[in-house]
């Protein structure tokens, strides 16, 4: 019997566009000989499954079914494509895990932690995993620069605490900037986190769960041509991924070895990429997303290409893992 695999992409985030890309890929690389394949798109204003000839058909909220032909689908996994909310900060795992369904991302309660950036490295300092100085603001509280520079110094970065893709980011280099960058990431979150400047090496970590095994993939350096790895450095070419990375092996066994003891305490599950920055030869962790860019251009898939995993058999597994 062929396995009913809901992909579901789009989100609610700035991130849509990209998760639609990343979610089409996926559903063009699965075995249609295994699999009956369903693009699901989950957007602000509606859930629907677009069918092949591009016809929309609403997601039953409920139960998470379709109804076509007078026939209900009812799904044997979902593969979950949405970066952003509500694919990647647990509101999704939490629905599907209550319906039952499962999923190919890590548990809600995982999803939710590695999302707010400042919860995550609070929950793995105490495990010696190394971070920039960070200071904290929530929307509405004072803001006193001074104290500021003081604690992370200059330059830093302002960053909006819940949004990926380099959204309500920006690096500050003088004192005068700091309050228009906190406003800009304020428009993205009520919530941001002021880091210091990490001068070094930056690398991008794949960690998978692969045949049952934790599985780290080979590292990729960001070198960015922008002040840092933004949205343009990201999406529209301005940054050089090079994969595996230009690092000594004793640079590389570390960022292994400190990308595994992250997914292995954060007891993660599914996909996860994680970025360091090298700061005398130590790897400092900056965030861990755990639904990377699935798209043949993306840093993950072009790190299982490297270690001889397809697209086909990274997503196969990724079903497999799930429904074991």
């Amino acid at each position: 019997m062929k396995k009913n695999i809901g992909v579901v992409m789009g989100g609610y985030s700035s991130e849509y566009q990209i998760s639609l890309k990343s979610g089409q890929v996926v559903c063009n690389h699965l075995d249609t000989e295994k699999y009956n394949i369903y693009p699901l798109h989950i957007l602000k204003d509606k859930w629907v499954y677009i069918t092949d000839d591009k016809k929309e058909i609403p997601i039953n909220k409920g139960n998470f079914t379709v109804t076509q032909n007078n026939k209900t689908i009812e799904f044997d996994c979902v593969f979950n494509a949405i970066h952003g909310t509500p694919g990647e900060d647990g509101y999704l795992q939490g629905y599907l895990e209550l319906l039952g369904i499962p999923h190919t991302s890590c548990p809600m309660y995982q999803a939710g932690l590695t999302f707010n950036k400042r919860d995550c490295l609070a929950a793995l300092k105490p495990f010696g995993i190394k971070c920039a100085t960070s200071f904290y603001l929530n929307k509405g509280q004072e803001i006193n620069i001074q104290a500021i520079v003081e604690k992370v110094g200059l330059p830093c970065f302002v960053k909006a605490n819940k949004a990926g893709s380099s959204f309500g980011i920006s690096k500050v280099n003088e004192k005068e900037a700091l309050l228009p960058a906190i406003e800009n990431s304020f428009k993205e979150d009520d919530e941001i986190i002021i880091e210091s400047f990490l001068d070094g090496v930056e690398v991008s970590v794949g960690v998978i769960t692969y045949k049952g095994n934790v599985t780290v993939l080979p590292i990729t350096e960001i070198v960015s041509e922008n002040d840092f790895f933004d949205y343009e450095a990201k999406y529209q070419g301005k940054s050089q991924e090079i994969t595996p990375a230009r690092i000594s092996d004793e640079m590389t066994q570390k960022v292994i070895h400190t990308a595994k003891k992250v997914y292995e305490t954060l007891k993660m599950k599914g996909f996860s990429r994680s970025e360091y920055i090298f700061v005398d030869g130590e790897p400092y962790l900056l965030e861990v997303n755990t639904i990377p860019g699935m798209t043949a251009e993306s840093i993950l898939p072009q790190q299982a290409a490297k270690a001889g995993i397809s697209l086909n058999d990274l997503f196969d597994n990724a079903i497999e893992e799930a429904i074991k």
